[in-house]
């Protein structure tokens, strides 16, 4: 399914009205190149060109459309008409001159391979000159020859006075997907993607971009050692995908994972990918929702915009017709050492998908102060719950669980890690943040959602939840509130000190706060005394104990019971709030 919702986007995009947007024809493959050998038709060398530009701090080669890399590890295997610079001069670089030869050699034998076609052409006659009497001195005498030789890096050729590389003319395009010579392919089969009858992909292009795996790329599919073998194929005959298929899911993979790819975003160690599927084949506006909603960006506009957006579509039934019949595909991957392991797939229509999304957002939904966002993105979400709130430090799983269970359904469960992090947090910093509370309260919903057991907690103060733990949240807030009234200008209330043992053994810390709270009331006016005695009253008239001990779960109902009371005094508009500020 995954590889199949490759192919279709690779035949999408090849097939888009923009020449600009079309994914590479099979057999080529977009590539950074570097330096480029400019050669006169006879051979000779004019010119040693360097197509790099600064982006940033750093110089980055020009992309090129070239014939597709060939799959090396340590043997010996050659692209065709580009490559580092000891496979297409066969100047050592490493001191391993042995090996040089036999790697140029490779080059030249990949060059001879083409069809009379392509030998014809002059620019592959003037290529196969130069190599005939290259010469290492002219070459040294190139300003950026210095700096190739250190970096091996990669080189081409291209025809003084063209535009296009030898590489590209029209000859040898047509004989880029030709069969690499040497090569033992298996007998054709039938592809597992297309169901065609053709000949199967040997080594799968390996898939850059995904965090934490090799530079060089991993892969999907994969079959490097006897114990993966059935029926005495090998490797890819294993899984026979067609090359033309295996092509198309790659450079399509490779498309949507590349570096400022607006359909990629990054979710804890889950590299993820998404892409809809136009019901009448035009591009969706909605195509890069997930990666506007997910993804950390430049502007921190863009989830909003996203969601309101998403919210409108709903909201105007743009989703009743054929709009929400589009398909919507998520990938999420992640590394492991020379493979790739699927995180999470999903697909369903964007009518499908809203909702979802939505449900989210619902269910993060809190009061705050004016200048927190009514959206908050998940990175924020994230890093709130991490040690020292340092991206470093969030769960390498939390991320991917995270959007998986938002995918899943609105009632699918959070992680429980999530709530373990927000509330571990809260106690271990004595800080009930926004962005944690949000956490807190969405676990808990979910929660309460999935068992029916008690009802949904709300955005503000419930003054209806009797829930003990809720109540002793409320109360710590009403207690240091009364504390700070009576004690202005305090660097440490008894939050700082109490809020853990609070949160998580009661009866060891309330009858003690209880007993300080009289002290504070004395300082107070008799109008604010008579205001804070009946809010004291409401809280603690569900609370007919104090229990010795808190679950988790329990911990982030007090949790959220302090958050909203203590934006519940800030909050004028409420009329609780109103009674409380009455003197």
């Amino acid at each position: 399914m995954i590889l199949q919702a490759l192919y279709d986007y690779y035949q999408r995009k090849c097939a888009a009205p923009n020449p600009a947007d079309r994914l590479p024809a099979y057999g080529l493959e977009e590539k950074e190149i570097p330096f480029v050998l400019e050669i006169t038709t006879e051979g000779e060398l004019v010119n040693l060109r360097d197509t790099r530009s600064l982006e940033g701090k750093k110089k980055v080669g020009r992309r090129y459309l070239v014939p597709q890399g060939v799959k090396r590890a340590s043997g010996i295997a050659a692209n065709l008409l580009w490559d580092n610079l000891e496979y297409a001069t066969g100047i050592d670089t490493r001191g391993k001159p042995d090996r040089v030869v036999d790697q140029h050699a490779a080059f030249r034998a990949r060059i001879a391979a083409l069809p009379e076609s392509a030998q014809a052409d002059v620019g592959i006659r003037a290529v196969q000159t130069f190599l005939d009497r290259i010469d290492p001195s002219r070459l040294a005498q190139e300003p950026a020859f210095a700096e190739i030789q250190e970096s091996n890096a990669l080189i081409t050729f291209q025809l003084q006075g063209d535009i296009e590389l030898v590489c590209q003319r029209p000859s040898v395009i047509a004989a880029a997907g030709q069969q690499e010579p040497g090569t033992d392919e298996p007998s054709s089969t039938r592809c597992l993607i297309t169901g065609e009858v053709t000949e199967p992909e040997r080594l799968h292009t390996a898939i850059k971009g995904v965090w934490g795996a090799q530079t060089s790329g991993a892969n999907i599919v994969s079959f490097n050692l006897d114990a993966f073998n059935s029926y005495g194929k090998a490797q890819g005959a294993n899984a026979p995908v067609g090359k033309p298929a295996a092509f198309a899911y790659t450079t399509a993979l490779n498309h949507l994972l590349a570096k400022g790819s607006p359909n990629r975003f990054q979710v804890g160690d889950a590299s993820a990918v998404c892409w809809a599927a136009p019901v009448e084949g035009s591009d969706s506006e909605f195509d890069t929702l997930l990666a506007d909603l997910f993804g950390t960006h430049d502007s921190p506009d863009t989830g909003v915009r996203a969601v309101t957006t998403l919210f409108d579509a709903i909201h105007s039934g743009r989703f009743d017709g054929t709009e929400g019949q589009t398909r919507y595909y998520v990938l999420g991957l992640a590394p492991n050492a020379a493979r790739i392991s699927v995180r999470f797939f999903h697909t369903m229509t964007l009518a499908e998908l809203a909702p979802r999304i939505i449900q989210h957002f619902t269910d993060l939904t809190l009061r705050h102060a004016p200048h927190e966002p009514d959206y908050p993105p998940l990175f924020r979400l994230l890093t709130a719950c991490a040690v020292q709130s340092k991206a470093d430090n969030i769960p390498p799983n939390l991320g991917g669980g995270i959007v998986d269970a938002i995918l899943a359904g609105p009632d699918a469960p959070y992680p429980s890690l999530w709530l373990n992090a927000a509330v571990n947090r809260c106690r271990a910093e004595r800080e009930v943040s926004y962005y944690r509370a949000a956490a807190i309260k969405a676990c808990l919903n979910r929660s309460i959602r999935r068992f029916k057991q008690e009802k949904e907690f709300q955005p503000m103060l419930d003054l209806d939840n009797t829930n003990a733990a809720y109540r002793l949240g409320r109360l710590f807030a009403v207690l240091e509130k009364i504390q700070e009234e009576a004690s202005p200008g305090l660097n440490a209330t008894i939050r700082d000190r109490y809020y853990g043992a609070a949160s998580s053994t009661p009866v060891a810390v309330f009858t003690t706060l209880l007993r300080l709270k009289n002290a504070h009331l004395k300082k107070l006016s008799q109008g604010r005394v008579v205001g804070f005695e009946k809010l004291l009253g409401e809280v603690l008239s569900a609370v007919t104990d104090f229990p010795a001990h808190l679950a988790l779960a329990d911990q982030g109902r007090f949790a959220l019971g302090y958050y909203h009371q203590r934006q519940a005094f800030f909050t004028k508009s409420d009329k609780t709030e109103s009674t409380e500020e009455k003197n």
